[in-house]
């Protein structure tokens, strides 16, 4: 089971947290009470910059009680632990991604390519975003907020309604695995560069490697060279794109002939 995952808190609790704007109350301080000014979009936002900062695995309460300068029983008067914090950070970073408005006439293959390029700009600016599982997506307003602007996306493509929502958990899957594999590869190269270790390992290769037991391998192998996050990503999204035209076309045909 993944360590960091939305939906593993108090379910009522978290939802009364999420829609706070909506006229839930800040919760009860305790008899000592707060830091004065400490509110819940404090904490929240405390934690989105440690997350950025130093990933998923260095965000505890009370790291986050350091960084705000509080005790972390302070901080648990205000969020109940760190699953309801995940499912906070993740609605919050959604609410303000900027989601700009589709044309009438855009085309849905432009539309849809914009839904996923935002969402792989986002995982740049917060890379602990692909490093949670979101099976169970916290329903506040910053995710029902982007999960309607991201399913009009797809209006006009003859998908029914259920097959919309697979198809936009299908391209944002992909984004997400795509972002994670492009910053394991940016991590890893910080250590050492792709060129460094096939200079280091590649003359041990050769002789461990029969190009005769191995022929596709050594072919394609070199044929692809290193890892190339852009190039990974340019041909997913145009597989993705061409799969839901031919998805769509095929059900258009199938409605026809009904």
């Amino acid at each position: 089971m993944p360590k960091n995952r939305s939906g593993g808190g108090d379910p009522v609790r978290t939802l009364e947290l999420l829609w706070r704007a909506a006229g839930a109350p800040e919760p009860p301080t305790g008899r000592r009470g707060p830091r004065q000014g400490l509110t819940v979009d404090a904490v929240v936002g405390a934690a989105v910059e440690l997350a950025d900062a130093e990933g998923l695995d260095a965000l505890t309460m009370r790291a986050l009680a350091q960084r705000l300068g509080v005790t972390p029983m302070t901080v648990y008067t205000y969020v109940p632990g760190k699953a309801e914090l995940l499912d906070l950070m993740l609605d919050d970073v959604y609410g303000r991604m900027e989601l700009t408005p589709f044309g009438p006439d855009e085309p849905w293959r432009d539309r849809v390519t914009r839904v996923a390029r935002d969402n792989r700009a986002l995982l740049v600016r917060h890379p602990w975003i692909a490093e949670m599982s979101v099976t169970r997506p916290p329903l506040g307003p910053g995710v029902i907020g982007k999960y309607e602007h991201e399913l009009a996306a797809f209006e006009g493509i003859g998908l029914p309604d259920a097959e919309r929502d697979t198809a936009l958990t299908h391209l944002l899957g992909f984004v997400h695995s795509t972002a994670r594999a492009a910053a394991d590869a940016t991590e890893l190269n910080s250590r050492q560069s792709d060129d460094d270790w096939w200079a280091e390992a590649g003359p041990l290769l050769a002789q461990l490697i029969d190009a005769d037991r191995y022929p596709l391998a050594g072919r394609v192998g070199e044929a692809a060279g290193a890892y190339d996050p852009d190039a990974v990503w340019a041909f997913g999204l145009q597989c993705v794109l061409e799969g839901l035209e031919r998805r769509a076309e095929r059900q258009a045909g199938e409605a026809e002939r009904r």
